[in-house]
């Protein structure tokens, strides 16, 4: 499985264990103790765009807006994960933080959006960074040029909620 034109291929989804403490954020979330992950993580919530299920899927926020009541997230896995699959059907849906219910929308982002936040994330988290770019199999050498490569590669998306400051 390749992304764009990297010739890379992708992690493949963890199993046993390694599934069990990546769905643990999520029980967290569900057992109301959200605000334990600051504005680190945020609880999706989209429907399968085949069953018609609801899910749930906790993200790491790569970066926030309070101004504009933005988040945007990334899909490590690639276009083919599940809940990004799920948003491209139906963009509208609901994100949690903390313990707040918040109304989005998706906008899946251009791969030259992607290189100027993965470039910024590298330059707020240069360890996470590199860690995350091994475990997605992308090449990154720590450099700003490798980082914005590796950001064309990723898909990236932006969940707009309503903008506090926009209420009449």
């Amino acid at each position: 499985m390749a992304d764009r034109n990297s010739g890379t291929s992708r992690p493949q989804r963890p199993t046993g264990w390694r599934r069990l403490a990546l769905r643990l954020p999520v029980l967290l979330f569900r057992a109301g103790l959200g605000p334990l992950f600051g504005k680190r993580l945020l609880l999706l919530h989209h429907t399968g765009r085949v069953t018609d299920r609801d899910h749930m899927t906790a993200l790491e926020v790569v970066t926030h807006d309070p101004a504009t009541a933005s988040w945007t997230v990334a899909s490590g896995f690639g276009p083919k994960a599940d809940w990004y699959r799920n948003l491209r059907a139906q963009p509208k849906t609901l994100i949690q933080v903390g313990n707040r219910p918040l109304a989005v929308t998706a906008h899946f982002l251009a791969p030259e959006e992607g290189a100027d936040i993965m470039a910024g994330y590298a330059r707020r988290h240069p360890r996470t960074a590199r860690r995350l770019c091994t475990f997605m199999n992308l090449r990154a050498d720590g450099t700003e040029a490798s980082y914005r490569e590796v950001g064309r590669e990723i898909p990236f998306v932006r969940l707009d909620g309503e903008n506090p400051r926009r209420r009449t």
